[in-house]
């Protein structure tokens, strides 16, 4: 069997992608912060549904962390063959000059220091060159990387530009090792990220503007994750699939 490990899994997008991909065959290390009860109870669906899962604390900021959720993940299913680098966190509203170093540094690490380290670990484990057989990594980024968020969170925006350079540098170096590396754009997606924003109905507010003239689903989203992480995405690496409704 196949083991997906899908970071921040507990609700949202990262819960939607650990259902389908049980329901692709993947066995699922479904990982979490803090939720755990939430991460259970995915992991619970899932194996109502005959499907194999399993939930991992971790904080993806923290490099000790990283390597434990990836270690237990070997000694859960082991034959890693998918990454989804969902896991990310997004602060309340505001213009720069009030943002602190203590956020920045909280953003920065949770959303692309974090990515980094787990790309890492997955590479080791999939490379044909370190006795891999392959894989996926998918790395869940934002239409905000294209619009830059002016005047709510252009540092969240940044860390998610950051993850798109992360996808086509990783992506060409590890081409010929057996592993692809995409990433999914969503935006407006009916999620609680936007309560940590603070602006819960932000997605009600705008959709009007969204070509489709509405907002996007978590299940949307997680069906171009795992088309992206399964083999019929195999002529594909280094490239986004923008869920936005057109925006």
């Amino acid at each position: 069997m196949r083991t997906m490990i899908v970071t921040g899994a507990s609700r949202g997008i990262g819960a939607a992608t650990a259902y389908l991909a049980a329901d692709h065959d993947f066995a699922v290390v479904v990982n979490y912060h803090q939720n755990k009860s939430a991460a259970e109870k995915v992991v619970s669906d899932i194996l109502a549904k005959g499907g194999s899962a399993v939930a991992v604390q971790a904080d993806i900021s923290k490099e000790a962390d990283v390597i434990r959720l990836f270690e237990e993940a070997d000694r859960t299913f082991g034959n890693l063959q998918a990454l989804v680098n969902n896991a990310g966190i997004l602060e309340r509203q505001m213009r720069l000059e009030q943002m602190d170093l203590a956020r920045l540094n909280r953003v920065f690490t949770a959303n692309i220091v974090g990515q980094f380290l787990c790309a890492r670990e997955a590479v080791k484990r999939m490379s044909v060159k370190n006795g891999g057989t392959g894989g996926t990594i998918v790395n869940v980024s934002s239409i905000a990387a294209r619009t830059g968020a002016p005047g709510e969170y252009i540092d969240y925006a940044a860390s998610k530009g950051a993850l798109d350079a992360l996808t086509i540098g990783l992506a060409k170096e590890v081409a010929e090792e057996g592993i692809r590396v995409n990433a999914v754009r969503p935006g407006f997606i009916y999620t609680d990220i936007h309560v940590s924003g603070g602006e819960p109905g932000r997605v009600d507010r705008i959709k009007e503007s969204i070509p489709l003239k509405r907002g996007g689903l978590a299940s949307e989203v997680a069906e171009a994750i795992i088309w992206l992480s399964t083999e019929k995405s195999s002529f594909s690496t280094g490239v986004f699939i923008d869920v936005t409704g057109g925006r």
